[in-house]
């Protein structure tokens, strides 16, 4: 061992066995179980295989049940039983079904059930039912029950169907009833009506009824009808009825259609009669036909 050489070799060799040492492999991990069939145990999923677990692992599942049917029958779904319930959970679930069944019926639900009721929650209950039902007859629904209400009800929805009635007969509604109308009412009523037919007959409208105008409002209609006319007849529409113009109006339609005429020649529109132009005119129609030549020239030049 005193020679170097031999002291050197025992120093590799001790190294190369610690390096194979620190090379071999570390034993794997043990793998983590399958907690797929627990967790569908504890959901209450189809694919439970209750035959696979542990006691800890049937304890849990049987409590995360316990609390389904608890929260079922706080819900009041159609999965709870009731047979699984402690004392104090039964109770609220109890509980919790009658307040939600006083809800329905201050609700007005289909769904109550008044015997479930007490006597003062009943009582409450009635109470929005008629309530509701007054609420209906005072806007004319016709699920308005008029034999539960009481006699100052019955007073006010009779006043607010009358208040209803006089509305339609003022706004020309077909199903105004003029026999349900006190004198003042009725009086009301033909005024409305003899405005809106007033109003009918200024615009033109063929349901104007010319027989219930006063004189005053003929002469109205009369003076309207002339101005509509003379409108028709200066834009040169087909519906002018130039027989009804007067002398002042019928000049001033010629004058209109005097213009037209001499721009449509300007145009050269199909409409231009040139036997109607005068000679201004005529020069205008010839100037306006040298400057469209010239505007041709011009850009036939450029191309």
């Amino acid at each position: 061992m005193d020679n170097p050489a031999t002291l050197a070799l025992a120093l590799l060799g001790l190294s190369g066995v610690a390096l194979v040492a620190q090379q071999k492999p570390k034993p794997a991990k043990a793998a983590a179980p399958d907690q797929t069939n627990v967790l569908n145990c504890v959901k209450g999923l189809s694919g439970c295989d209750i035959s696979v677990l542990t006691p800890d692992e049937i304890k849990e599942v049987a409590s995360a049940s316990r609390k389904r049917n608890v929260d079922y029958c706080m819900d009041g779904s159609t999965l709870c039983d009731p047979t699984r319930l402690a004392t104090a959970e039964a109770n609220a679930a109890q509980s919790a079904r009658y307040r939600r069944n006083l809800d329905k019926c201050l609700n007005g639900s289909p769904t109550c059930n008044p015997l479930l009721m007490e006597a003062k929650d009943a009582a409450s209950a009635h109470a929005a039912a008629a309530q509701r039902n007054y609420d209906k007859c005072l806007e004319g629904s016709a699920t308005c029950d008029p034999g539960r209400l009481s006699a100052g009800q019955s007073k006010a929805v009779q006043s607010a169907d009358a208040r209803r009635n006089l509305d339609r007969c003022m706004a020309g509604s077909p199903s105004c009833d003029p026999l349900r109308l006190t004198a003042n009412e009725t009086t009301g009523v033909r005024a409305s009506a003899l405005r809106r037919n007033l109003d009918r007959c200024l615009d033109g409208l063929s349901t104007c009824d010319p027989v219930d105008l006063s004189e005053t409002e003929a002469k109205s209609v009369r003076v309207a009808a002339q101005r509509r006319n003379l409108s028709t007849c200066q834009q040169g529409l087909a519906s002018c009825q130039p027989m009804e113009l007067k002398d002042v109006d019928l000049d001033a339609a010629r004058s209109a259609f005097q213009s037209r005429n001499v721009e449509a020649c300007k145009r050269g529109r199909p409409s231009c009669d040139p036997s109607l132009l005068t000679g201004p005119d005529m020069a205008a129609v010839t100037a306006a036909f040298q400057q469209r030549r010239n505007r041709l020239r011009s850009q036939e030049s450029k191309r």
